[in-house]
């Protein structure tokens, strides 16, 4: 590939290409193979945002009805866990004359509204689909072919591998996804978080949620379990993208969410930080320094406070527990506003924040309330479903 790497936090980092570009790739390679009758080292496609391919074909399997061969799947530089697995393609003639792609082992099966696909359907996405069938027919133009092509994709260890993805979550159950908008893997790409956060949102909003439940990471997930009843899948892991989440949340229509974080992370909202990735800032001390002013705390404290990497380090430097409860209670207080002006009041937010350490530190006025109604839907949601 031309421009095959990328600047990502001042190192350089190699592309790759999607689970889309591998299917289509052995498509294309399969329908040649298919006419020709013969085998070929190598093929090339142009992927959907222009960039040019040339990619080794393997396992290449020659009958006089169909040929089986495959692409091995490259993410570059991004830690994929489809990382150099193999991606097949059967392909068949279609007397009628017809172009398709069809899933096979290891491409997960659509249980769940609000995804890419229908439910049913393989989870072999739009754009995807759209290439392979491109690519069948391009192969027919070439050859003059008076016959259709059908394509089958097949990902022999996508079951086991689906396991260590989003996709049980999402209720594509059976393998992985084949994937992929521009053809390309950007090494960390956050887009590509940032689509799997939708399409979580999107499926609880298909099985008629009213309030969402959100949490940054695994200390998130941990505190609920410690403290809630709450199912794994009950929540939304959003990582650091408070705010793009809020922001598509709130498109979607939803009428309340709740979040619930470590401090490390949520007291950064604060100061108004809503990507709370380390490299867009580090304000947690100043906040804690700037509410303590204002609760009375004397110099001494401040200048430790200063000096504190983590939020506990920080909270814990103020010895007088009603003076840390004022600090915490104003850090709430603004990290509220901060976080309903951001959604216009088009949804509601409210919020539970905690640490390892001092454990529950606050929470914003309706948060339990928040937290009884998605408790509630939840147990009502499984009794319907026993009915």
């Amino acid at each position: 590939m031309e421009n095959n790497y990328i600047v990502v936090d001042g190192k350089k980092m190699r592309r790759g290409y999607t689970t889309g570009s591998c299917a289509t790739a052995a498509t294309k390679a399969g329908a040649i193979m298919l006419v020709m009758q013969k085998p070929l080292e190598n093929i090339c496609i142009i992927t959907p945002n222009g960039t040019e391919l040339n990619l080794k074909i393997n396992n290449i399997d020659i009958k006089s009805d169909s040929v089986t061969c495959s692409i091995t799947k490259d993410s570059g530089d991004d830690p994929d866990i489809t990382n150099g697995i193999e991606i097949f393609a059967t392909v068949t003639y279609n007397e009628n004359f017809e172009f398709s792609v069809i899933g096979g082992e290891g491409v997960g099966i659509v249980t769940k509204a609000g995804l890419n696909q229908s439910v049913g359907q393989h989870a072999i996405n739009s754009t995807p689909r759209l290439t392979i069938t491109n690519a069948l027919k391009e192969v027919a133009d070439d050859y003059n072919l008076t016959q259709g092509l059908i394509s089958k994709i097949s990902v022999p260890k996508g079951e086991e591998i689906a396991q260590k993805t989003f996709n049980p979550r999402l209720g594509i159950v059976g393998g992985i996804s084949i994937l992929g908008t521009s053809g390309i893997v950007e090494p960390m790409s956050e887009k590509a978080l940032i689509d799997t956060i939708k399409s979580v949102v999107n499926v609880q909003k298909s099985e008629g949620r009213k309030t969402l439940l959100i949490t940054p990471g695994n200390y998130g997930k941990d505190y609920l379990k410690l403290n809630y009843e709450f199912k794994d899948e009950t929540s939304i892991k959003i990582s650091n993208y408070v705010g793009e989440s809020l922001d598509y949340i709130a498109e979607q229509g939803f009428e309340k969410v709740l979040l619930v974080g470590h401090a490390g992370k949520l007291f950064k909202l604060a100061g108004g930080l809503f990507n709370t990735h380390s490299k867009y800032g580090d304000c947690r001390a100043e906040i804690v320094c700037a509410s303590a002013v204002k609760c009375g705390v004397g110099l001494d404290t401040l200048s430790k406070i200063l000096d504190s990497v983590t939020v506990d380090e920080m909270l814990l430097q103020i010895e007088d527990i009603d003076k840390r409860k004022a600090v915490v209670n104003r850090i709430v207080d603004r990290m509220y506003d901060n976080l309903n002006r951001r959604t216009f009041g088009k949804v509601k937010v409210e919020f539970i924040v905690f640490t390892q350490k001092l454990g529950f530190l606050g929470e914003s006025p309706f948060a339990r309330d928040f937290a009884n109604q998605i408790y509630r839907w939840e147990q009502e949601h499984i009794q319907a479903n026993k009915q």
